[in-house]
């Protein structure tokens, strides 16, 4: 695995500040021990067009935790057919989903904040755990304004949470009002949920469509009370 150090960060951001050249920088230097990570939401529509006009070959993996909605399901098949790619899709360990749902049974996310996080921990923490420690980057369709806790996040970042590798954030600076304006100039598909007012795509039960002037990942575990919502998978746990 490549050890990236801060200053090696640094002078990165410092260099490259437009998604082609992070993505060029990604293809010439960490291909193929890079991946995007995709949840086929309308970021991953837009990152996987750029990607592959720039490197054909570049790689994407998925999460499937077992409660995916359908449309999640077509468009991956869509896209694959489209470009003609492998995804890679990752699955959560079955005696982990069994113990816990044995324990706390099917919807145990509904009841608690900590039976949530350990429902995303098992089906999506673990599985992307065991595909990073074989990388030495993976790519993200973060930006900096769907959340207070990605608002300081910087096109390359040292992932202290996965043994300090590589995490790259192409379209950080992107708006929302800019993705949908790629899609529809390039003709892109996307997960016909954005269509259904689901900006932010997850599990089928822990997701929903947002109201007029809700925030953009509203929809995501809206159950629960305040702003600070993540899976797991993007918290810096140093």
């Amino acid at each position: 695995m490549t050890k990236f150090v801060q200053k090696q960060v640094d002078d990165l951001n410092s260099r490259i500040k437009t998604t082609e050249e992070a993505l060029q920088w990604v293809s010439d230097n960490l291909h193929p021990k890079v991946a995007k990570a995709s949840s086929f939401g309308a970021e991953d529509a837009v990152l996987m067009d750029i990607m592959l006009k720039i490197n054909p070959e570049f790689r994407f993996f998925t999460l499937d935790t077992g409660r995916l909605p359908q449309e999640t399901y077509d468009i991956m098949d869509i896209v694959r057919k489209k470009y003609d790619i492998s995804i890679e899709v990752l699955f959560p360990d079955t005696k982990e989903i069994e113990d816990m749902v044995k324990e706390k049974g099917m919807n145990l996310f509904y009841e608690s904040v900590e039976n949530r996080k350990l429902c995303c921990e098992i089906r999506k923490v673990h599985p992307m755990n065991k595909m990073l420690r074989t990388l030495d980057g993976w790519i993200t369709g973060l930006r900096r304004d769907q959340t207070k806790i990605r608002e300081n996040a910087s096109i390359f970042q040292l992932d202290n949470g996965h043994d300090g590798i590589l995490k790259i954030n192409p379209i950080i600076n992107w708006t929302w009002e800019q993705i949908q304006k790629y899609i529809k100039k390039n003709n892109l598909p996307y997960n016909t949920l954005l269509d259904k007012g689901y900006p932010s795509i997850g599990c089928e039960p822990c997701t929903r469509a947002i109201k007029p002037g809700e925030d953009l990942r509203a929809g995501r575990w809206w159950w629960e009370q305040g702003e600070h919502k993540e899976c797991g998978l993007h918290i810096d746990h140093k």
